[in-house]
């Protein structure tokens, strides 16, 4: 139970609640810590708030914040349970992997939006994510009007990456 009136500001006593969760085990490293908008509901706080207890669990080094995704139980690079891993990383993961497997190959084009839409049930938003990660890995290249091509591996990643 919170104590609103007391000395102890709401968002630190929130954050000690969550700290009390990750030393349990209920929240295990990499997992998601819950979001602002569970936060607001769970304990009847504002979105300031619970903002301040993320920032909070950050300065502590109990949690990082990943912009666009959430904060995760542990320090930066943590590795996330599989099914916390945002949907876009899987499919390019699944992509990655047929390249380095050789079942796509340098300069042929990777399969089209509405085939990984329908294959992994996601939004072309999700796809293209996908996408632009393994782009800005150097796995694969588009060309505008043409589709999605595999790089050449000169181009990969390293193995260490």
């Amino acid at each position: 139970m919170l104590d609103r009136e007391g000395p102890v500001p709401v968002y630190k006593q929130v954050a000690e609640l969550i700290h009390a969760r990750i030393t349990t085990g209920d929240l295990g490293p990499g997992e998601a810590v819950p979001s602002e908008a569970e936060l607001e509901v769970e304990y009847n706080i504002a979105k300031t708030t619970a903002r301040r207890v993320a920032r909070e669990l950050r300065e502590q080094g109990l949690a990082y914040t990943v912009q666009g995704e959430g904060t995760f139980v542990g320090e930066p690079g943590t590795p996330r349970p599989a099914d916390q891993i945002p949907v876009y990383q899987r499919i390019a993961a699944e992509i990655r992997r047929q390249i380095e497997a050789g079942e796509l190959l340098p300069n042929r084009r990777v399969p089209s939006e509405k085939e990984l839409m329908g294959r992994h049930g996601v939004a072309k938003a999700t796809v293209r994510q996908a996408m632009a990660f393994l782009r800005d890995q150097g796995w694969v290249f588009t060309v505008q009007y043409r589709g999605t091509y595999v790089s050449q591996p000169e181009k990969w990643p390293a193995a260490s990456e």
